[in-house]
């Protein structure tokens, strides 16, 4: 049976329970009396090692085996966790996520076996080879009965050399296609022999008229505990006795128990129909939600985009026309699209919980290796935001609370010296502010030492000894820049200056943007500012000269028209103007394009745009009005323009650029 069709599937459950492994492994390092917590786990084991063992991923279900085995004597009561197990545990999760890793990438689980974590976990148990149940039916004196044709077969095999066994297999009770692990069963021991009998009869098993256990008699060749191992691979097999049958243990089996059996059979038929009835309903109950395809949802989502763009063009003949019911009916197309546009956008919309349930197992491995304490404290995990930007959020935020852990939280010792309690506090928060989804990252260690980080950019000549009158801010971008590090060593975690800038070039490329509050002493907080999405947004359309360039509307704080003489030249010639007593820089869109700028004007229209706490008019000819536009991509021949962050489609068929915000205020 080809299995290819479902490495998807077995992907995307793999990788939650291998999220769910970790999660509830952090919540039983904490409480390991939980023996809920426990059944949890075991149940995320019991699962994937059933999902590896049907794909054929053999040393992933060993592995996941030898754990469940682990799980199971602890949840009996026969194994109290300590930390060394819980240290054996997680590094078993992390080599089952590297399985997944390679089959993501290859398709095959690769070679590694792991057979150093198996002896592991099989030694927590006192067997560094798990026990094999055979039992010989001379010692109780059994016989085994079968028809002529059987006995026959096993008379020859032995006058062959082969040995005979019967297995008796159990299958587990949550198994819901027997019929398919028993399959399953007699493919792999037809590997390594032949099967002469089974009870109940092969077409009985294959229409599932049996309970949980059948028995198989073989002939081979093999030892039995290889054969006997070897069915032990498969998920969802409770238990297995081998027993080998010897010379004189068989004899020719009456007719009578045939019948018997056939009506015992019958009555286990209707039971299992009733069982699998039962449970078919509460699959039907239970299933509330569909996996789908993020390809499929990028089709509708640019559906949905080229409906937006002709209903902006509708709207453009529409003021040709002085019709009223042509308006109504415009109105109407607008409300319908709008409304598909937020059903479609909540269909692509996924928490941010789904970046944030990785971090926990990191930071706690951060500690240990940092040797300090701190405390991960998340919150908005429930904070949606589109799948696109959730993909590319991990490794900023990995940057940052590596960060946070390395650089900010002090040493224990230093802790309590500073008056700060001896387990630091870092903080991973999620909300929405608009059309805006902000994530901070704070953390109440020693701040960032400003004064520190002047020297560094002395000492790579970004900066000049008499360039002593800089702003915190423009102290804080030095920590942006590629290679830039305040750590005088390089270790596994930083020093190499990657960081940050890393973060800074990623979170620009989502169109959002990256702001630093600190305060020496008491802590730093990283925020992240980041669109709802990527495909649509409202923006305000302007003119210079016959050119139209897009702003997004959630980057302006207002509009304003500002007098000629209201405009102030300052140092180096730049030019500056008060609004409500700030002084705000300004600068005009015709120079940033590269135009000639229109100056014998009385007034002029300003378009006030921020990036945090920054604030740069940007002087425009006119404004079109605010309107919603689909984000088309420049290309990769046009991706090193920064000032640009996009292109898109008007309503009469040309074409808008779309301004990059971050760089207008530069």
């Amino acid at each position: 049976m080809d299995m290819s069709q479902y490495l998807g599937m077995f992907i995307e459950e793999a990788r939650d329970h291998i999220q769910s492994l970790n999660d509830n492994m952090l919540k039983l390092e904490e409480n390991p009396e939980d023996l809920q917590i426990v059944n949890e786990i075991f149940r995320s084991a019991h699962t994937l090692k059933g999902m590896a063992g049907t794909m054929g991923f053999v040393n992933m279900q060993k592995l996941t085996h030898a754990m469940e085995n682990v799980l199971a004597a602890a949840r009996d009561g026969k194994l109290k966790v300590n930390p060394n197990i819980m240290d054996i545990l997680f590094k078993t999760v992390d080599a089952l996520e590297s399985y997944l890793d390679v089959i993501i990438a290859t398709g095959t689980e690769g070679q590694e076996t792991n057979l150093h974590l198996v002896n592991a976990l099989n030694a927590i148990l006192g067997k560094p080879a798990e026990d094999v149940a055979v039992s010989s039916a001379t010692k109780a004196g059994k016989k085994y009965e079968y028809d002529e044709f059987v006995v026959r077969a096993i008379e020859r095999a032995w006058d062959q050399g082969f040995n005979v066994y019967r297995f008796d297999v159990e299958l587990d009770q949550n198994c819901l296609l027997k019929s398919a692990r028993a399959y399953l069963v007699f493919r792999a021991v037809e590997e390594l022999g032949e099967i002469i009998h089974s009870k109940p009869s092969v077409q009985d098993i294959e229409d599932e008229k049996f309970d949980f256990e059948f028995s198989i008699t073989v002939i081979s060749k093999q030892p039995i505990e290889k054969i006997r191992d070897r069915i032990l691979s498969i998920s969802e097999i409770r238990e297995v006795k081998a027993l080998e049958i010897k010379s004189g243990e068989v004899s020719m089996a009456e007719e009578k128990e045939e019948i018997e059996e056939v009506q015992q059979e019958t009555q286990v038929q209707e039971t299992v129909k009733v069982v699998r009835q039962q449970k078919q309903e509460s699959l039907q109950k239970t299933s509330k939600t569909v996996r789908v395809d993020i390809e499929r949802l990028d089709v509708l989502m640019n559906l949905v985009s080229e409906l937006i763009i002709i209903k902006s063009r509708i709207e453009g003949l529409a003021k040709k026309y002085n019709d009223r019911q042509y308006e109504e009916s415009i109105e109407y197309l607008e409300r319908i699209t709008t409304s598909l546009h937020d059903a479609v956008m909540k269909v692509r919309m996924v928490p941010v919980e789904r970046v944030f349930s990785r971090f926990p197992r990191m930071m706690r491995d951060l500690a240990r290796e940092l040797g300090k304490e701190f405390e991960l404290v998340m919150s908005g995990e429930d904070t949606e935001v589109d799948r696109t930007i959730v993909d590319e959020l991990g490794d900023p935020l990995i940057h940052l609370l590596r960060n946070a852990a390395d650089h900010g939280i002090e040493d224990p010792d230093e802790r309590v010296k500073n008056g700060k309690p001896r387990s630091g506090l870092i903080k991973l928060s999620a909300y929405h502010d608009g059309n805006n989804v902000v994530i901070e990252v704070e953390d109440d260690g020693k701040g960032i030492d400003l004064e520190k980080v002047k020297q560094k950019a002395i000492e790579k000549g970004l900066l000049k000894e008499d360039q002593i009158e800089l702003t915190e801010q423009e102290i804080i971008d030095f920590l942006f820049m590629p290679s830039f590090s305040t750590k005088d060593k390089v270790t596994n975690l930083s020093g190499r200056g990657v960081g940050l800038d890393v973060v800074k070039t990623k979170i620009e490329q989502l169109g959002g943007m990256v702001e630093v509050k600190t305060q020496k002493g008491k802590g730093t907080k990283f925020v992240i500012r980041l669109p709802l999405t990527l495909a649509i947004i409202q923006a305000l359309l302007v003119t210079v000269h016959d050119e139209i360039y897009a702003i997004p509307v959630a980057s302006i704080r207002e509009i304003v028209d500002v007098a000629k003489e209201d405009i102030k030249v300052v140092q180096k010639g730049k030019e500056i103007i008060m609004l409500r007593n700030q002084v705000i820089p300004i600068k005009h869109l015709h120079s940033i394009v590269g135009l000639e700028p229109v100056l014998d004007k009385k007034k002029f229209t300003v378009v006030i745009v921020r990036r945090g706490e920054k604030l740069t008019g940007i002087i425009v000819d006119k404004l079109l009005g605010q309107q919603d536009i689909v984000i088309k991509s420049l290309g990769k021949y046009l991706e090193g323009v920064r000032l640009i962050s996009g292109a898109t489609i008007l309503g009469d068929g040309s074409v808008a650029m779309i301004l990059d915000p971050n760089m207008l205020t530069v």
